[in-house]
């Protein structure tokens, strides 16, 4: 803006609030990482770390039908001993289900992991334990948050890589999964 104030996006749910709230909560911790080689450096070990998610996808596509639906999404948190209301389950989908199709596919599941790893940050550094259960794969979701703060220069939540004028965390999250090869129709 014009008086040096950085423009930020206004969340439209309580979740994406909450998002907003532990990104800025992170970047005012800072980061490692330290330049963009570094991240790229990592892109084999984030990719073969979120391959590994296809499993913990499959186990939870209870109808096998490629997409978890809300029930089987409630089974996953149980599962992996997630608390969340009905009412935060309802909006964690509804955030994640970006073509609105009722289901959650494979890239939809990785961010959706990512963003529940995010906020559960605060609850879990209490407990000096892990906050999901999978260990590995919280390291690359941190790795990921990591990457975002880096890259986010200007502290407004926007890198604006779509031209939009609004690159969330969320939004961040699905493009590095591109970035690294991840994709929802892997081939054989």
């Amino acid at each position: 803006m014009a008086d040096g104030t950085p423009k930020t996006s206004s969340p439209t749910s309580k979740l994406e609030s909450q998002i907003l709230e532990a990104i800025i909560s992170r970047e005012a911790k800072g980061t490692s990482i330290k330049s963009i080689n570094r991240i790229i450096l990592k892109f084999p070990k984030i990719d073969g770390s979120l391959r590994k998610c296809k499993v913990i996808f499959e186990q939870f596509d209870e109808d096998k039908n490629g997409t978890i639906d809300i029930k089987e999404l409630k089974h996953c948190f149980e599962k992996l001993q997630l608390k969340f209301t009905n009412e935060e389950i309802k909006d964690i989908f509804e955030t994640c289900d970006l073509n609105d199709d009722m289901g959650i596919s494979f890239n939809e599941f990785i961010v959706l992991l990512c963003l529940v790893y995010l906020l559960k940050e605060d609850s879990a550094a209490a407990h000096d334990k892990s906050r999901m259960g999978i260990p590995d794969l919280e390291a690359t979701f941190e790795t990921l948050v990591e990457s975002f703060v880096f890259l986010d220069t200007n502290k407004d939540e926007e890198m604006d890589w779509d031209k939009n004028g609004m690159v969330n965390f969320k939004e961040f999250l699905f493009a590095f999964t591109r970035w690294v090869g991840i994709e929802d129709e892997e081939e054989d």
